[in-house]
């Protein structure tokens, strides 16, 4: 892994966790924590995009699933409510 990559990869996990509120710093923070050093290239490329949504688009992403399809995160949002235990849909 390039110097890069690893710079990518721990920019992800600071800026999931550093959203500025309380519940999305927790779910995607921890996520992150776990998942950001197993993704590919470009599914690190993805959750990048995604963390660069507003808190208030992917929280709906989250808990209404629904909302995610079509706009290429259905996967990541599915992976990310598997892991906090959400029932999937």
């Amino acid at each position: 892994m390039t110097d890069d990559e690893q710079s990518r990869r721990r920019r992800a996990i600071y800026r999931a966790a550093h959203r500025g509120t309380k519940e999305m710093d927790w779910l995607l923070g921890r996520y992150a924590e776990t998942a950001v050093a197993g993704m590919s290239l470009e599914g690190l490329a993805r959750f990048e995009r995604l963390i660069g949504l507003p808190d208030p688009e992917i929280y709906d992403m989250i808990f209404n699933p629904q909302l995610s399809s079509g706009t290429g995160y259905g996967d990541l949002i599915a992976e990310l409510r598997g892991f906090h235990g959400l029932q999937r849909d």
